[in-house]
């Protein structure tokens, strides 16, 4: 299921959470993901802690061909090298934990959308120049939903997606501040580590309810 960059942000945007899934196995990070889907948030980004991260956005996207809404990215890209590996898995967009500018020609190469961590107006208007469209509030924990309309006064046309720190107790927070998407993991990544995939799956519907 070939996705536009456009086609992306349009369905992440509506999408609103990403699960993001580290993993310490190939199975674990898949079998994380799969639980994600079935529970309803079908926007999932598999982090390249993993070192089968390329694999399990391979088999997923596999998996999931013949459904448009279900949304497979690459998360802890670092590098261009990295960007490119996951693209070629078949990434419909990449996540830095920062900026970076080599990233970024990668993906724009590619026609991906590049999602970099930032925090500052210097960090968000040099992703804007470099082509993203969506940047990722990193880490969420260290701010309060207030600074995304803060951050929105003077720069109302970024879109935002926070990660870090964001729960079911204060997801509606977020949105209500005007976060354009949430990315979440810690608790499901805790689960999978576990082996519970059901409880993954029953959490994922809580998250979707709220968004």
């Amino acid at each position: 299921n070939y996705m536009t960059k456009s086609d992306t942000i349009i369905e992440l945007k509506k999408q609103k959470i990403v699960a993001v899934i580290r993993g310490n196995t190939k199975e674990e990070g898949l079998q994380a993901s799969i639980a994600c889907i079935k529970g309803g948030i079908k926007a999932i980004e598999i982090a390249y802690t993993n070192q089968y991260a390329g694999q399990i956005i391979k088999e997923l996207v596999d998996l999931y061909q013949d459904d448009q809404s279900v949304c497979i990215g690459a998360g802890t890209v670092l590098d261009a090298v990295t960007a490119r590996d996951a693209i070629l898995a078949g990434a419909n967009y990449v996540v830095s934990p920062s900026f970076h500018a080599e990233t970024a020609k990668m993906c724009n190469l590619y026609s991906t959308p590049y999602i970099p961590g930032c925090i500052t107006l210097t960090e968000i208007t040099t992703a804007l120049e470099a082509g993203s469209e969506i940047i990722k509030l990193f880490p969420g924990s260290a701010l309060s939903p207030s600074y995304i309309s803060a951050v929105k006064a003077p720069i109302p046309q970024v879109s935002v997606m926070v990660t870090g720190g964001v729960g079911l107790n204060n997801i509606p927070q977020w949105f209500a501040a005007g976060a354009d998407a949430v990315g979440i993991g810690g608790e499901l990544n805790k689960l999978a580590s576990q082996g519970d995939f059901d409880r993954i799956s029953e959490i994922a519907q809580q998250y979707v309810t709220l968004r």
